[in-house]
């Protein structure tokens, strides 16, 4: 009976953590319109706060796209920022926080997923525009971006061009 139970068990875990991992989703979600795209992994949402408030994408870190003090415009960073900005700017995004809400320069750090539930983050990944960079304790779809990468680097997209 034991065994049962424990097969059982492990069939359950895996169906809830790989059936839905690339695309979960949230039926009482509250959607954020996107007021800016800084670059390919940061922009703003208006949350009813006067200044809105600035994300930066967990997981992923995508190639700067214009030069400042401490960065230079690195390979594909145009590219990735544009990506970016032409498919959330000024739609609708729903947030996901992991252990860490904020990174050390104030940054909310999140998931993010547009209305018809495109896992931003992974997409990013996916299509060569970002890489794997995960910080713990924020590690909930490492292994997830990890393949994606891996599939991106395989069919040469994006940062994987040759």
């Amino acid at each position: 009976m034991k065994k049962v139970v424990l097969f059982s068990f492990l069939l359950i875990l895996l169906a809830c953590t790989s059936s839905n991992e690339h695309q979960p989703t949230d039926h009482q979600a509250i959607f954020y319109k996107v007021t800016k795209v800084v670059d390919g992994d940061t922009f703003w949402i208006a949350d009813g706060s006067p200044k809105g408030k600035k994300i930066r994408l967990i997981g992923i870190d995508a190639p700067e796209s214009f030069n400042t003090g401490r960065t230079t415009i690195e390979f594909m960073g145009k590219e990735a920022g544009n990506y970016l900005r032409d498919m959330i700017l000024n739609e609708k995004v729903r947030i996901e926080l992991d252990i860490d809400p904020l990174d050390r320069y104030g940054r909310t750090l999140a998931y993010a997923y547009t209305e018809d539930d495109l896992f931003i983050n992974a997409h990013m990944i996916e299509q060569g525009y970002a890489q794997v960079m995960t910080i713990p304790p924020n590690v909930k779809y490492a292994s997830l971006f990890l393949q994606l990468q891996k599939e991106a680097r395989e069919a040469e997209r994006g940062l994987w061009a040759e």
